[in-house]
């Protein structure tokens, strides 16, 4: 009675123990699910603002495009006025050609003009020509001619320089709008490259941004992962926990009735001794000289078949341990073996949380263990094919779950393994050392 009494505190212990941790265990998950979603919203609300300013760059950049077009097209029309002037130039040319020619002709007229009233002395020439007129008549006509001659004298020195001028100021004009066209040519394309270097700094900000947006894509993807991964975690653990008290009880039911059978055979040995230590009794009276029998031992218990709480996942050698190394913190133990085909098993029994494929640790299995009343959660990743079992599903130890693989961020064929004392979280704060718990 005392027995039962203890075994009955002992049980209700065990159970309470077990509310309790899977209280304290889903509640957690539960507050990191909520943190999960926290950081989701923030992560949206910088999603839409940095699509806001993508929008606004674009618009930025429509108008800088718009600016570059309008600037371009200036700068055609101004290479054309250019082209237009260079060609009134080259007309200018030939136009001044024949001016310079005409006051080259007039300059060596004047020339002559002056030398030979140089060496007829001049004014002394007009005199000898008016004298030597032979009559009144002859005197007019010397006089008319003189003044004819003057005028066209005075005549080519005014068209000369008008000519000269004329020169001058063609020369000026066309050399005044080509410098203009230049000029405004030169502060064209200085504001088209201007403008040309504000789009390549607007289009490597919206670049950015669009990298920003598709980093904050991918953050937002990795939360809903890691709550889904949460989500199913919390189903597997009540699974688990079920499947594990199940079992428990199941153990205890054979153990009881090996208790009971044990104790029946025992109990039936005992009578059985009883009536032969009886029967041989009763003839040594009558005969006076037998001693009593000695009754035979009980039956030895069954031994019991030795367990491992875990047991190795994979064949292979030890490539890398938990612990710190270049790259950062590793949060579980390599296994590797050459070979195709290198089976991977359940390293407890337990309930499959997630069997998926991720980008970082490819063809993965997460299971959950509640053993001894302790929750663990065990991780076979970079598997070579997809999961050989499924999400919800209940596996015994060393039940086949794939084979080593090069999937995900990994270099080589390999098992990667970790172990969670406790549920799985994004911190990998429950994160141990699986290697005494394989001892």
């Amino acid at each position: 009675m005392k027995r039962k009494l203890v075994m009955a505190t002992l049980s209700l212990s065990l159970a309470f123990s077990t509310y309790t941790v899977s209280a304290e265990t889903l509640s957690s998950i539960k507050e990191k699910k909520e943190q999960n979603r926290s950081e989701q919203g923030k992560k949206q609300s910088e999603l839409k603002k940095n699509q806001n300013q993508q929008e606004h760059m674009v618009k930025q950049i429509e108008e800088l495009e718009s600016s570059i077009d309008i600037t371009l097209k200036e700068i055609g029309n101004k290479k054309e006025s250019i082209q237009g002037t260079k060609a009134s130039i080259e007309k200018l040319k030939k136009e001044i050609e024949v001016l310079e020619k005409r006051i080259q002709e007039r300059d060596e007229l004047l020339k002559d003009r002056v030398r030979s009233m140089y060496e007829s002395g001049g004014a002394i020439n007009y005199l000898d020509v008016l004298l030597g007129a032979k009559d009144f008549g002859d005197f007019l006509d010397r006089v008319f001619a003189l003044n004819v001659i003057a005028e066209q004298d005075k005549a080519i020195l005014e068209e000369h320089k008008r000519d000269k001028l004329a020169v001058e100021k063609k020369k000026g004009e066309v050399e005044s709008e080509l410098a203009s066209l230049n000029q405004d040519l030169k502060e064209l394309e200085g504001l088209n490259q201007k403008l040309s270097d504000q789009k390549k700094q607007k289009n490597a900000l919206l670049s950015q941004l669009e990298a920003e947006e598709e980093e904050i894509h991918d953050h937002i993807m990795q939360l809903d992962e890691k709550n889904e991964l949460l989500s199913a975690q919390e189903v597997a653990i009540k699974a688990e926990i079920a499947r594990a008290k199940k079992e428990e009880e199941e153990r205890k039911k054979r153990e009881a009735a090996a208790r009971a059978a044990a104790e029946a055979a025992a109990a039936k040995a005992k009578a059985e001794a009883e009536a032969r230590a009886k029967s041989s009794s009763s003839s040594g009276s009558s005969s006076g000289s037998s001693k009593p029998s000695t009754p035979p031992p009980a039956p030895a218990p069954a031994p019991t078949p030795v367990y491992r709480d875990f047991i190795f996942p994979t064949q292979g050698i030890i490539t890398s341990n938990f612990g710190y190394r270049s790259s950062g913190m590793h949060y579980g133990m390599d296994i590797a073996k050459g070979g195709s085909t290198v089976p991977i098993v359940a390293a407890a029994s337990g309930t499959v949380a997630r069997a998926y494929y991720s980008s970082s640790y490819g063809n993965v299995v997460y299971l959950n263990h509640y053993i001894n009343g302790q929750l663990y959660t065990t991780i076979y990743a970079h598997m070579r094919t997809a999961p050989a079992v499924s999400q919800g599903q209940s596996v015994s130890q060393g039940t086949f779950l794939g084979y080593q693989g090069n999937t995900g961020a990994s270099r080589g064929q390999h098992l990667h393994f970790e172990l969670h004392k406790g549920p799985w979280n994004v911190s990998k704060s429950n994160a141990v050392d699986p290697r005494p718990y394989l001892q």
